[in-house]
């Protein structure tokens, strides 16, 4: 069911997309290069060994600016940027290789952007063999990279295919010329089909699109026509997410600031782009993101076993995720860490010293209890809230608890807490109750997109 105008504008505000928690704006920046360290020791040693390490790789460089995209990027045409960039991502692992006994499981390699296949598929090939010839991928491992339709060859796919890749995740955002051209990303529907057959005449068993609600210029019009092509391609799994808008942060978002949908457009846009992707046989996994009945993020969502990390949903179990690159975040259970954001700098950083992270953050107690908790809600759509935290909540999330319960948002038995169907559109609202760390913070939500 839609949510009606009144609950649109009653909790419309700003709130974290928590794929951390703590969010990265409350990160104590506690650690030094030491410190860290220790944490990824610790990490491998108590179930990163067994359970193996999920490795994100950020390749920073663009050929053109997409003026909605607020990704770390680097915009240039200028390809002799690829090897030392990769140079420096493999000093990197080499940094990190040095604190493991021995030849670490592979579980997962995810290459993100910017956009990877900027990169030249023999760079690839470099890369990801330099990193499988001193680790061992996991039997169950999922190797996936993010592609851009336009440049994305034969080449890059089967190269990828032979290193173990299996999984693409298109950026395709809409199909409607208006809307592209507004966002500066131009990409033809043909040629978003040559890519999407090409993959799957290659072996690749999963095809994700990148979906993107609230852009300029969209309509419910437009909207049916990109659906109707989506329906023609039938992708594995479908990303449809909320476009953020924070100008202040990527200037180049305020270029179509005037042809916004408003806030009541914007919602009506996700509701009919979520009964179109319900027609066609999809599932909704969790935030923002749809499967197909046979695909494994939907079996894991009904056996109770989704996960989800900076990467986003995922089925595996594995808790260490290492971020290679600039800008990459890493997550090992215990503590986080992210890299310089400027690509030269992040290059210089790996040539005078094993690891230095501009952020960072080692999980206390409270942040151990918090964190399961607003997964369970994100992933499960139901929690089981420890008394411990409980009891600390501050007037206005208990408040704030009846609130949701008034609105038939979610239901609360004693410490069980269940997100309704129409609370699902709103589950960031209801995590943001228990986020102690925003909560006491008088800057919460300037670093955050709204919900709706």
């Amino acid at each position: 069911m839609a949510l009606s105008p009144d609950l649109i504008q009653k909790y419309n505000r700003p709130v974290p997309r928590y794929t951390s928690y703590p969010t990265v704006p409350f990160w104590e920046n506690d650690l030094d290069p030491n410190s860290w360290e220790n944490l990824v020791q610790i990490a491998y040693n108590d179930f990163g060994k067994e359970e193996g390490i999920c490795l994100y790789i950020h390749l920073p460089f663009c050929e053109s600016l997409c003026t909605y995209c607020g990704c770390t990027k680097r915009i240039t045409k200028n390809h002799q940027v690829e090897n030392p960039y990769l140079e420096a991502v493999l000093r990197e692992w080499r940094s990190y290789r040095i604190l493991f006994s021995e030849s670490p499981k592979i579980a997962a390699i995810h290459l993100g952007g910017g956009t990877p296949t900027f990169f030249s598929p023999e760079h690839l090939k470099f890369l990801i063999s330099e990193i499988l010839n001193t680790a061992k991928p996991s039997t169950n491992r999922e190797f996936s990279f993010e592609g851009h339709p336009n440049n994305t060859t034969r080449e890059h796919l089967q190269v990828l295919a032979e290193l173990g890749f299996d999984r693409v995740s298109y950026g395709i955002q809409d199909f409607d010329p208006a809307v592209q051209k507004a966002i500066h990303r131009i990409q033809p529907f043909e040629i978003v089909k040559e890519a999407t057959e090409l993959a799957r005449n290659l072996g690749y068993k999963s095809v994700n699109f990148d979906l993107i609600y609230g852009l300029p210029n969209q309509t419910l019009d437009t909207l049916e026509d990109t659906f109707l092509k989506v329906g023609e391609l039938i992708p594995d799994r479908i990303a449809f997410y909320s476009y953020a808008h924070l100008p202040s942060a990527f200037p180049a978002q305020k270029s179509f600031e005037a042809h916004l949908p408003k806030e009541e457009e914007k919602r009506a846009l996700y509701e009919f782009g979520k009964e179109k992707l319900l027609e066609m046989g999809y599932h909704e996994i969790g935030m923002d993101h749809f499967a197909l009945p046979d695909d494994p993020l939907f079996i894991a969502k009904r056996a109770g076993k989704l996960h989800r990390n900076f990467m986003g949903y995922t089925t595996l179990a594995s808790r260490m995720l290492l971020g290679l690159g600039a800008s990459s975040i890493s997550d090992v259970g215990i503590g986080f860490a992210q890299n310089e954001k400027n690509h030269s700098d992040y290059q210089e950083n790996t040539l005078n010293s094993r690891f230095f992270p501009v952020k960072g953050h080692a999980l206390t107690q409270e942040d151990r209890e918090i964190r399961p908790l607003i997964l369970d809600i994100i992933c499960k759509g139901e929690a089981e809230i420890p008394f411990s935290i409980w009891e600390k909540l501050p007037e206005s999330s208990h408040e704030g608890l009846v609130e949701f319960q008034k609105d038939k948002l979610i239901t609360l038995e004693g410490f069980h807490l269940k997100v309704t169907e129409d609370g699902m559109a709103l589950v960031r609202n209801i995590c943001a109750l228990f986020d102690l760390r925003m909560i006491e913070s008088k800057e919460a939500k300037k670093e955050f997109s709204r919900a709706i």
